[in-house]
């Protein structure tokens, strides 16, 4: 496997689009990705009970085990907690879409990201429609506007693709995201699409998408907050004709493994580029007991805003962690803990059997001054490990959610 360039566009078969359709001041605000056949479709959504309407909507073709050629993406407005009338506008972005694609309504994939409870210009949402389908290409170019048309407060496009062989055939993978605030464990504020050209079975590729979002979007945090709007999207349509993908087989597990790079690589971006964030913050806990145990663990460090606001002032207060570790509903024995922070600058040891070592605070700074800082805890009772990446929390997060709707 290698990554490459090309986007979301790169597997056979996908085109996509990115337009402004007038529903921010002056930015790209919609989008569309396109696949010429009928592809597979596997996804999994925000366990928050206010469920944004399109997340309904995605919900029932996914469930029915229908395929798509079309999933239609908005940025600027959640589609959020208004009541019947967002899944109203949802059939009638489709109702659009079916006119201008010519394609099923019933099948057409549709994603929201912004302010909640706002309404959406159903007269700009429509025009926007028509414009995707006019701007619809499989350029870089266009893969670039796409990845930029979905975000909303994020800082930059997040976007992979990456390819492999399966049955002698070259299979490619494509991925891009937005996520930023509002990003917690179990799906968070992001939107995530992924396109494949594998021929795969249908059950499969739900079975392995669902195990793989456990691992990697929901392993991350940015604020605690669980959203309205959160989506995972994977298509997948064939077009590499590899010799179809039944079962747990070797080729599948190669498929597999890939498929987790591209979630993780993403997942990690969004978690980089939390709102105020200067850092990325990792959190891998090793020697545990089970992996239910090494998961809760390591989420519940990564979440604590105490540790986080410690992170963003490069103070090595370990405490904080333990404590964090302390009220994760999980048994451990906090005199067994080994604690090591690890970066570019270097790796220190801070905690021993769950006393203090005689680190160098200095050094210590330096570790936890870098843009990327991993925290790994050894609990030396079995061999299971998780990990879960966060960021640092900052006055500018604070900012940025203290103005977001002005």
């Amino acid at each position: 496997m290698r990554e490459i360039k090309g986007g979301i566009v790169s597997p056979k078969g996908f085109y996509s689009a990115g337009v402004k359709a007038g529903i921010k001041v002056d930015s790209l605000d919609m989008a569309a990705i396109y696949s010429e056949v009928p592809a597979s479709i596997a996804g999994t959504f925000t366990q928050n009970i206010v469920k944004a309407a399109p997340v309904v909507w995605d919900r029932k073709i996914v469930e029915d085990n229908l395929k798509s050629q079309l999933v239609i993406i908005n940025s600027g407005i959640a589609n959020a907690a208004v009541g019947k009338e967002g899944l109203m506008d949802c059939e009638e972005t489709a109702i659009e879409a079916e006119k201008i694609f010519a394609l099923d309504k019933n099948s057409i994939l549709l994603a929201s990201t912004g302010l909640i409870g706002s309404k959406l210009p159903m007269d700009k949402i429509k025009k926007g429609v028509k414009l995707l389908k006019d701007n619809l290409n499989n350029s870089e170019e266009s893969a670039n506007l796409t990845a930029n048309a979905i975000l909303t407060t994020d800082t930059k496009k997040k976007e992979i693709a990456v390819e492999l062989e399966l049955d002698n055939k070259i299979v490619k993978i494509a991925g891009i995201c937005k996520g930023s605030g509002m990003i917690h464990p179990n799906m968070c504020t992001m939107l995530a699409f992924i396109t494949s050209d594998v021929n795969i079975d249908d059950s499969l590729l739900k079975e392995c998408t669902k195990e793989i979002v456990e691992d990697t979007f929901n392993m991350i945090s940015v604020d605690g907050d669980t959203s309205t709007n959160d989506t995972v999207l994977v298509m997948a349509n064939g077009l590499a004709e590899n010799k179809k993908i039944i079962k747990e087989d070797k080729e599948f597990l190669k498929f597999k493994d890939a498929l987790k790079y591209v979630l993780t690589y993403l997942a990690k971006k969004i978690a980089e580029d939390g709102e105020g964030a200067t850092k990325l913050f990792e959190v891998k806990i090793k020697g545990a007991s089970s992996t239910n145990q090494a998961k809760k663990l390591a989420k519940s460090v990564v979440t604590s805003n105490l540790t986080k606001a410690a992170l963003f002032g490069n103070d090595a207060n370990w405490g904080r962690i333990f404590c964090a570790m302390g009220y994760a509903g999980e048994n451990f024995d906090p005199f067994k803990v080994d604690l090591n922070f690890i970066s570019k600058a270097g790796n220190i040891e801070i905690v021993k059997n769950g006393v203090a070592e005689n680190f160098n605070e200095e050094k210590a700074v330096e570790i936890l001054s870098q843009k990327e800082v991993l925290a790994l805890i050894n609990l030396k009772e079995g061999s299971y490990e998780a990990t879960a990446w966060g960021c640092d929390l900052t006055y500018e997060y604070v900012k940025i959610n203290g103005e977001y709707r002005s």
